[in-house]
C-alpha cells in the first residue's frame, strides 16, 4: 500500500451524484452529474472522465470512500455494489461515511466563503425520508479543528441520525437562545415546514452532499484505520425503503 494511495469518493445518496480521485490528502478534481437521480448513467463516464483527466488508471485505485445513507435507496446500492466489486477485482479498501455528516461538512464551504459577522454555531441536516418525515442529524460547533483536516471545522453531533417529523423538529429546536441553521435536500420541497423562530436556512447551494466532502471524511477514517468490512457493508436506510409487492395476477384457469 502506498504512502499516498490513488482515492476515488463517490457521492450518490441525494439527488445530485458527483465523483473525486485525489492521492493522499489532495483531491485532485471532482465531477458532479449533469443532473438530478442520473447516478447509473453518469457514474462510470464521470469516474473514466477524471482518471484520464488526470492520467490516472483504474486498476491503481487503493481506497474508496463512499456515502453510505441515509438517502436514496437505489443510489446507495450503487454506491455499496461498486465498493464491493473493487474490493473484489483488487482488495480496494473502503470507507462508508454518513451522508448527513458529508452534507454538515458543507458548513466550511459557507464559512470560507461568505462575508458575514453572522455567529453561526449550530446547523442541522435535512433528508426527506417520505411519508412527512425526515432524517435529520444536529450539530453543534466546537473551538477546535482537524489538524491534518483544518478546512473541515470540528462539529458535535448532539443529535445522532434519527428519523423525525418537521413539527417534532421545530418542537425540538425553535425558539431556543440559539439559533439553529439548516442544509439539506429534504428542504427543497419542505422548508416552509420547517421555518420557526429561531429557525435560519444556509443557502439552497449548500444543501447536496458532494464527493469532495465524502473524500475529506473519508480520509480522516482512514487515517484512523476505519476501513469497513467489505462483506458485511450495507447502506445505512435508517428505516426500510417503501417498497410495495405488486399483486399477483391470476392465470387463466386450466381447462379440465
Amino acid at each position: 500500500m502506498s504512502e499516498k494511495p490513488l482515492i476515488l469518493a463517490v457521492e450518490t445518496s441525494g439527488r445530485l451524484g458527483s465523483v473525486a480521485i485525489g492521492r493522499g490528502g489532495e483531491i485532485l478534481g471532482a465531477a458532479a452529474f449533469s443532473g438530478p437521480m442520473r447516478h447509473s448513467a453518469e457514474l462510470f463516464p464521470a469516474i473514466s472522465g477524471l482518471l484520464e483527466r488526470f492520467s490516472q488508471k483504474a486498476s491503481e485505485i487503493e481506497h474508496i470512500y463512499i456515502s453510505s445513507g441515509p438517502g436514496s435507496f437505489t443510489g446507495l446500492r450503487i454506491a455499496v455494489t461498486l465498493a464491493k466489486a473493487m474490493h473484489l477485482a483488487n482488495a480496494v479498501k473502503i470507507v462508508a461515511v454518513d451522508t448527513l455528516d458529508v452534507i454538515a461538512a458543507n458548513i466550511s464551504d459557507y464559512l470560507n466563503e461568505q462575508n458575514t459577522e453572522t455567529e453561526l454555531k449550530n446547523i442541522a441536516t435535512i433528508l426527506d425520508a417520505k411519508r412527512s418525515q425526515f432524517f435529520v442529524a444536529a450539530y453543534k460547533r466546537q473551538a477546535t479543528t482537524s489538524a491534518a483536516y483544518p478546512e473541515i471545522n470540528r462539529w458535535e453531533k448532539i443529535l445522532p441520525d434519527c428519523i423525525m417529523t418537521a413539527s417534532q423538529f421545530l418542537e425540538r429546536f425553535a425558539g431556543k437562545k440559539e439559533p439553529i441553521w439548516l442544509l439539506g435536500e429534504g428542504l427543497v420541497y419542505h422548508k416552509d415546514k420547517f421555518k420557526g423562530e429561531g429557525i435560519w436556512f444556509l443557502d439552497e447551494g449548500y444543501w447536496t452532499p458532494k464527493a469532495s466532502k465524502v473524500y475529506l471524511l473519508g480520509r480522516e477514517k482512514a487515517s484512523a484505520g476505519e476501513f469497513a468490512d467489505a462483506l458485511a457493508l450495507q447502506p445505512t436506510y435508517l428505516q426500510r425503503p417503501d417498497v410495495k409487492e405488486k399483486p399477483k395476477t391470476k392465470g387463466k384457469p386450466k381447462a379440465s
